[in-house]
């Protein structure tokens, strides 16, 4: 039954469902980006927490780390 009614979407249903499922790729890419640019900072400031125990000195290099990533981008 579900088969039939995606074959009998029409132009604009097909057209509706092509701009959902780019903007679903788009909202993925843009996640995994967001991830990857998190992750060496997360690493960093674990790595510090579980030397330390100290949640600031953790957030001071989470912070360090994510400006010193965004200023080797931008070069």
């Amino acid at each position: 039954m579900l088969s039939m009614a995606l074959l009998n979407l029409g132009l604009f249903g097909w057209l509706v469902l092509l701009a959902l499922l780019v903007i679903g790729v788009i909202i993925i890419i843009a996640i995994v980006k967001v991830f990857f640019f998190v992750l060496p900072a997360a690493v960093i400031a674990l790595v510090v927490w579980l030397i330390s125990g100290s949640e600031v000195l953790a957030g001071i290099a989470f912070i360090a780390i994510a400006v010193l990533s965004i200023s080797k981008r931008r070069v």
